[in-house]
């Protein structure tokens, strides 16, 4: 019997999916067969390694904000990563600002318990699974430092 063809697309997007090296999804993908249980094994393997790189110093990182629309909310958040050049990456960037508006939405009153939390754009994942993901497509160690929310008229 003749093995199937691997899509291309299916392991480019498992690829975007996990951050996974192109040679680790395609040999998953000829394991099981199936991308949805290719995902979540590439996934688990990459949160191990993400794992691994927690005790790596992070010295770098930025500051993000966000106030809602209607000027009656708004966040900071302060994350860390290794090195500047990762802080200037855009995938960083774009975490740092989802992790802003999440704490303008949220009644976490520090970093662990925001990591814990539904991201809001995808509840299917938690904040700590967001940053595992970037961490795994960057290379480096993210951290979540301090969080602030400020509602006008609260104290």
């Amino acid at each position: 019997m003749a093995k199937k063809k691997l899509d291309v697309k299916t392991l480019k997007d498992l690829r975007e999916k996990t951050g996974a090296g192109i040679m680790d999804v395609k040999r998953v993908m000829d394991e099981v067969g199936d991308p949805k249980k290719a995902e979540k094994i590439l996934k688990e393997k990459g949160f191990k390694k993400a794992a691994k790189r927690s005790d790596r110093a992070t010295d770098a990182g930025l500051v993000d904000a966000y106030v809602h629309h209607s000027g009656k909310v708004a966040s900071l958040v302060e994350v860390f990563s290794e090195t500047d050049f990762v802080a200037r990456n855009e995938l960083f960037q774009e975490l740092a600002h989802g992790l802003a508006l999440q704490v303008a939405s949220s009644e976490a009153k520090d970093s662990r318990q925001l990591l814990k939390e539904e991201f809001i754009k995808d509840p299917s994942k938690t904040i700590e699974d967001l940053v595992k993901e970037v961490i795994l497509k960057t290379g480096e160690n993210i951290k979540v430092g301090r969080i602030t929310r400020i509602k006008l008229g609260e104290k």
